[in-house]
């Protein structure tokens, strides 16, 4: 059964927890899928993980790059998933209908704001109500991540 995690960003932004959950979802040797809102989006996404810790590699890549199957990490707006990833990465609230095809989806929202605080209520209920597994996620004062109840 495909689990959908809320992860609740405020104590950093997304451009500082994306790389860091891909980089451990890429140690248990499963691909990533993050789907983006817009173009714009994907192409910030991808400078980010080129540049976000100047002694890390992660390895990724977008259409613009090509040979998407060969991607550990592939960027998109669409639903596809090219390089048979197992984790879907949401990060601009999407409700993608192809949720069920994955083991893993991480639904990251800006915790900051009420509007994005209350467009991700609206997408748990949606996951709850078609009978995916959900979970909530939030920082501690120290920034790691706790599974909440």
């Amino acid at each position: 059964m495909t689990e959908v995690s809320f992860y609740h960003l405020q104590r950093m932004p997304l451009e500082q927890a994306l790389p860091k959950l891909l980089e451990r979802t890429l140690e248990r040797g499963v691909n990533a899928l993050v789907l983006a809102g817009s173009p714009e989006r994907v192409n910030h996404l991808n400078d980010v993980l080129w540049t976000y810790d100047a002694g890390s590699f992660l390895p990724h890549g977008s259409a613009d790059d090509g040979t998407p199957e060969r991607q550990p990490v592939y960027l998109t707006t669409e639903e596809e998933n090219p390089n048979g990833a197992r984790y879907l990465f949401l990060v601009d609230g999407g409700q993608p209908s192809f949720l069920g095809a994955f083991q893993r989806v991480v639904d990251m929202f800006d915790g900051n704001s009420d509007e994005a605080v209350a467009a991700a209520r609206e997408r748990w209920k949606s996951a709850r109500a078609a009978g995916f597994e959900v979970t909530y996620w939030k920082q501690s004062d120290a920034g790691r991540w706790e599974k909440a109840n």
